[in-house]
């Protein structure tokens, strides 16, 4: 007969519904399944309560064995609140879509430009190591300081000259004339590997050697080959001078011009050549005032005229080793995608530097500019600029000339110095060769014209039979208008 429990079961619908009769249990290693038994007697089982009936809680071994579950029976919800419990439920968000072939993530990008410029400064930096380890003549920190000596501090043994200031201004010595420089020392030779000797306005087809006298030989005087760029003496390298030795008691300059010129001198220095100290001249180098000439429209070398390393060049070449290194790191991170932005981050960081540099050069010849033309009128302002002595030596001429459109030739050793006398010599007919060092023929010369000399060899002229003699040996009848140093106007005859 039936229990209370059977009479509570039928009675309940929500008990009825989805009742099971089997229990099944799963576990890790494998799922395994209960069958179900008959019950041969139901009414021989003990009575069923309401606490039988609900959902255990799941339970987890604590010692780390395997989990078991087990399903026992129970009641599916109704399809009411089923629909209730679904709509109560948070919408599932949608997966993230994978990223389209090429397309690189923000993350990526700002990786891949400081890669770049990680890479270009140490690219940098191991180049200038690279440098030091093949220019440093002996040990890269040495105890000996450099030491330097200003105008004040040399004596003018041949030729003349004035302080002014602190700079030692050389009067224009004759044609072939010598002007020397010396002072007294006392330095230990193996100290010092390098004397660089501080001038301006040199001009390039100077004869200039560098002489010195050591305790090891007194009575000998030795010199070496001092090299001209740009107006300047470039330091002279005597650690291979095999005469190098002892202490130097006594170091010398001697210059010797073509033509009468004006040479500043405003110290010398020795150094010991070590690596702080070359790259301070390094520096020194890419960081000189480079004033405007007549390339500076097309081409501009970054600092000094002559640079043992070349600004541009170590700049060109730390980018090219940046990006191999770049492209090494990427693709080793499977970031190639990424490569072309760690390039621009490269060159931008090239970019950036010379330009800088360029801007700083910029400002200061800004204010060059403006203390060499302002408040000048046109006049002023021809004899102050680089080519004023042609200007000036011009200006008399032209004040010798007859007011009709006479011809007139131009010579000189420098193609500039030409092709300026010409220029300021229009609207007259002017002839003159710009590229080669050439002289007119004697034959071409005829009574009217005009002869303009300027720092050219090779032309004598004799006074008292007022006749010209070119370097082939033809003379010329020619009447001298003026003369100046280097200089002469001549009125054929």
């Amino acid at each position: 007969m039936p229990s209370d429990a059977s009479e509570a079961f039928a009675e309940d619908p929500r008990l009825q519904y989805g009742l099971t009769e089997t229990r099944t249990a799963w576990c890790r290693s494998g799922a395994q399944s209960i069958a179900p038994h008959p019950v041969a007697n139901p009414e021989a089982l003990p009575p069923v309560t309401p606490a039988d009936l609900s959902i255990p809680e799941r339970r987890e071994a604590t010692d780390g064995s395997d989990i078991v579950t087990a399903e026992v029976p129970t009641s599916q919800p109704a399809p009411a609140e089923a629909e209730a419990a679904a709509l109560a439920q948070p919408p599932a968000t949608p997966a993230a879509q994978p990223q389209a072939a090429g397309e690189i993530a923000a993350p990526a990008e700002a990786r891949a430009v400081k890669l770049g410029v990680a890479a270009f400064a140490a690219a940098i930096l191991l180049l200038l190591v690279a440098y030091l380890a093949v220019v440093v003549p002996s040990r890269w920190f040495p105890s000996a300081p450099a030491q330097s000596w200003g105008a004040r501090d040399v004596s003018l043994t041949r030729g003349s000259g004035e302080l002014d200031g602190s700079v030692l201004v050389l009067d224009p010595a004759p044609q072939g004339g010598t002007s020397l420089i010396s002072l007294n020392t006392d330095i230990r030779s193996t100290d010092y590997r390098a004397v660089a000797w501080r001038l301006s306005k040199v001009p390039e087809q100077a004869d200039v050697r560098m002489y010195w006298r050591s305790d090891y030989a007194p009575s000998r005087m030795n010199s070496a080959p001092v090299t001209v760029a740009a107006g300047q003496v470039l330091p002279v390298d005597v650690s291979a001078e095999p005469s190098w030795l002892g202490r130097i008691t006594g170091l010398g300059l001697a210059i010797r011009t073509p033509a009468p010129t004006r040479v500043l001198f405003y110290g010398v220095t020795v150094k010991p050549m070590g690596a702080i100290e070359i790259l301070r001249d390094r520096f020194a180098e890419w960081l000189s005032f480079e004033t405007w000439s007549g390339t500076s429209l097309n081409s501009i070398t970054g600092g000094a005229a002559v640079q043992d390393l070349p600004l541009p060049l170590l700049l060109a070449a730390g980018a090219a080793l940046a990006a191999l290194v770049s492209y090494v790191l990427l693709r080793r991170a499977h970031m190639l995608v990424a490569l072309p932005l760690a390039i621009a981050a490269i060159f931008v960081g090239a970019w950036f530097v010379a330009d800088l540099r360029w801007t700083f050069n910029l400002a200061r010849q800004t204010l060059a500019t403006r203390e060499q033309y302002a408040g000048k009128d046109w006049h002023d302002k021809h004899l102050a600029a680089e080519d004023g002595p042609v200007f000036a030596f011009i200006e008399q001429v032209r004040a010798k000339l007859p007011a009709a459109r006479a011809r007139v030739f131009v010579v000189s050793d420098q193609h500039y110095l030409r092709d300026r006398a010409a220029y300021h010599l229009y609207p007259y007919n002017v002839y003159f060769e710009p590229y080669r060092d050439v002289l007119p023929p004697s034959t071409a010369l005829h009574p009217g014209d005009f002869l303009i000399v300027y720092l050219r060899r090779g032309i004598q002229y004799d006074p008292s039979a007022q006749r010209l003699r070119f370097p082939d040996g033809a003379t010329i009848g020619a009447e001298l208008l003026m003369v100046e140093p280097g200089a002469a106007a001549f009125a054929i005859k």
